[in-house]
């Protein structure tokens, strides 16, 4: 159990701006384990998200709210995730091939389709939340951030890493995780979609669709970046957390419409 608390703690500071208590200690070994609870990470991130949502409901209303709390999200991550999905799509985004893509990802300076596509992302995963209502924004913002995050796991597993090992920022996670990992990562994604709806049924078949979409989007993502990459990098990772985020978001406004 204190071996489990401890790779939650490396994952957390690992995704986001937290530093993990000094007790903690590292183990290269331990980065790569940690991929388990990286779910875990996505559900305190989506819940800090929610709370400044649910705060900025009482206080500003629907826009600024929603500004706040994707402004809550970036800043506890050090926009991690966003930067990955701007690469990607500077990368991605013409018709390259594999070596100068992965070149184009190892450069910092973004570019016109980095730039493009981070406003559109941010632009419509804010349009999203504002079509919600509150007590449908919330538990919609807890579960997309949690298995969008084991997506990304998922992704460590299946394919094999695209870019030079010994020169991986972070080599641990260059390497694939056991499929026990993989597991515990989704396990992590029932536990929060069950919670969502033992606590209100009516938001079964939303909790439904965006799990089945955010399926959707990871087996996309996976044929995509083996298509043209031959597998993931670190970039990659989070340009897939941030699709599967959006679509599930899409998917629980679509459900709320239509109820």
């Amino acid at each position: 159990m204190i071996h489990e608390l401890r790779l939650f703690f490396i994952a957390l500071q690992f995704l986001t701006r937290v530093p993990a208590p000094r007790w903690v200690g590292f183990e290269p070994a331990w980065l790569n384990q940690s991929a388990r609870h990286f779910p875990v990470v996505g559900l305190c991130v989506g819940a800090v998200s929610a709370l400044v949502l649910m705060l900025g409901h009482a206080l500003f209303g629907p826009p600024l709210a929603v500004g706040l709390a994707m402004a809550a999200s970036v800043l506890l991550t050090g926009a991690f995730h966003e930067d990955g999905f701007a690469d990607t799509c500077d990368a991605l985004g013409g018709a390259v091939g594999r070596e100068r893509a992965l070149e184009i990802m190892k450069d910092s300076r973004i570019g016109a389709y980095g730039a493009v596509g981070i406003v559109l992302m941010l632009g419509l995963k804010a349009a999203a939340l504002v079509s919600l209502p509150l007590a449908a924004a919330l538990p919609a913002l807890l579960l997309a951030h949690t298995a969008s995050r084991a997506a990304a796991v998922a992704l460590i597993r299946v394919l094999p890493y695209a870019g030079d090992v010994d020169h991986a920022k972070a080599k641990p996670m260059a390497q694939r995780i056991e499929t026990s990992g993989v597991v515990v990562a989704l396990g992590w994604v029932v536990l929060v979609a069950l919670a969502l709806v033992l606590h209100d049924p009516r938001q079964a078949w939303a909790v439904a669709l965006s799990l089945l979409l955010a399926l959707i989007g990871t087996v996309w993502c996976a044929r995509w970046l083996r298509r043209r990459l031959g597998g993931y990098t670190g970039d990659a990772l989070g340009a897939t957390q941030q699709i599967t985020e959006l679509l599930m978001l899409l998917g629980w406004v679509a459900m709320t419409r239509a109820a």
